[in-house]
């Protein structure tokens, strides 16, 4: 091959490589922003992050959020995630009816019922007996009987019982006490102590007699000794239930069905009676609700989700939603609990069941949206900047910003989000790069069809 054949050659070559290697800027460039308005001012403000923030970012975990002030500096931020909720014991609280007891038996004697029991089919009825009634009954009474009263569907189990009295101010009673579900088979229940000490600063009174776990409806209370024991008036039956108490409640948002987005993937069987939703960004999901149409109906589905739009749909979950007209009264099913970070959810409705309409059903999901807290320094006001894909993370660790978190939770400033707005310069240089990625590898292709065009004619020039 001859020298100028052979630079050409190598020209055409070098121009196909440069074209598929083309390096890009190592600075980020923003494409959104927004402003932050402070509502009230603090130390360090609390920005609550809206949907449209996941949607603007292009980074995994929020990598590309900062937040700039008006001279374009950057503002210490870390972010916030809700905080899980948190289990709470709520005391409960009910009136016992006392009776007093008879006197102390004799050694090794049976102590008289002060009442009169009838059980009717899985009720109990107590009755008092005339004798219990006496007004010295309660003065010579060696005990007390107790009745917690019936346990109802749902109730939780007595744990205490606190007594009450009248006097006197100051006494220390030992007592042991039996529990029954129906005033005939006894159980040991334990042993323990009343007593009221007068203080200076403020008494000391211990009125509760704590019950086992397996107490029945009656307990009988006897005094070591009668004369230290107090004038008892009542008693209240405690009960505590342990619930859960939600402390950064998801924020609910309500979308509209829309059209399938583009997808390079092929469509399957099932996108034609399935119905789509954009949650407008990839959000971190908690329940997923389905408001249908007027009228009784009933929909078991399945729910499919994905975060880009060229992936496949991955299994989230299934359930069966609802909504049942009686009359005026309208019934709907609760929402499903669902733990997925999608954008894309496809809500595919059961084969055996009728189609969804897509106008008249809405889909409602609550996510776990995160927050901004920024120290108020710089020059206000502020805005938040996000859409660099290769933007390294700018949070720094929340435990960093604001040392005594707990304690600065009721003194945090708060802010909103304004409306976001593009800077139309990157929001060009991304189209043209989109553009010169379409055309890339048509570009590398002809380079590479003409080299081979070239070094055919060269090979033919040869053979002549």
């Amino acid at each position: 091959m001859r020298r100028p054949e052979r630079v050409a050659a190598v020209g055409l070559l070098c121009a196909a490589f440069s074209v598929a290697a083309a390096p890009g800027s190592d600075e980020p460039a923003y494409r959104y922003q927004a402003p932050i308005r402070v509502d009230q001012a603090g130390a360090f403000v609390q920005l609550p992050l809206p949907a449209s923030a996941y949607g603007r970012s292009l980074s995994a975990g929020l990598a590309d959020l900062r937040i700039l002030d008006a001279r374009g500096e950057r503002v210490p931020f870390a972010m916030l995630a809700p905080r899980s909720a948190e289990a709470q014991s709520v005391e409960q609280q009910r009136a016992a009816v006392l009776y007093a007891l008879p006197a102390k038996p004799a050694a090794n004697g049976v102590w008289a019922a002060p009442v009169e029991v009838t059980v009717q089919g899985d009720r109990i009825n107590v009755k008092r007996l005339a004798a219990s009634t006496a007004g010295n009954a309660a003065a010579a009474s060696g005990g007390w009987l107790f009745d917690l009263g019936e346990r109802k569907k749902g109730d939780a189990p007595a744990q205490s019982l606190r007594v009450l009295w009248s006097g006197p101010a100051e006494f220390s009673a030992a007592f042991r006490f039996e529990t029954s579900a129906d005033l005939r088979t006894w159980r040991p229940g334990g042993s323990g102590q009343l007593l009221a000490l007068a203080s200076a600063s403020s008494p000391l009174i211990q009125p509760s007699v704590v019950l086992p776990a397996d107490a029945g409806r009656f307990v009988r209370l006897v005094w070591a000794d009668a004369a230290t024991a107090p004038v008892v008036t009542s008693a209240q039956v405690i009960a505590s239930v342990q619930s859960s108490i939600t402390v950064d409640p998801p924020t609910e948002l309500v979308i509209a069905s829309s059209a399938p987005p583009v997808s390079k993937l092929a469509a399957d069987d099932s996108a034609a009676r399935a119905l789509h939703f954009d949650l407008g960004g990839v959000l971190p999901l908690e329940q997923v609700d389905l408001r249908l149409g007027p009228g009784t109906r009933v929909a078991p589905v399945r729910l499919q989700g994905r975060q880009h739009v060229d992936e496949a749909w991955r299994e989230l979950g299934a359930g069966v939603f609802y909504r049942l007209e009686r009359g005026a009264e309208i019934s709907r099913s609760p929402p499903l609990a669902l733990r997925a970070s999608v954008r894309y959810l496809r809500v595919l409705p059961d084969v055996r069941a009728a189609a969804l309409d897509a106008n008249a059903t809405q889909l409602v999901v609550r996510a776990a949206l995160a927050s901004l807290v920024f120290a108020s320094q710089g020059t206000p006001p502020y805005a938040l900047w996000a859409g660099a894909a290769t933007a390294a993370p700018s949070a720094l660790p929340i435990t960093t910003l604001v040392p005594a978190l707990d304690d600065e939770r009721p003194r945090l400033g708060q802010a909103t989000l304004g409306e976001w707005s593009e800077v139309s310069a990157v929001a060009r240089a991304a189209a043209q790069q989109q553009q010169r990625a379409a055309l890339r590898p048509w570009l590398l292709w002809s380079v590479l069809l003409a080299g081979v065009a070239g070094l055919a004619f060269m090979v033919w020039r040869l053979a002549r």
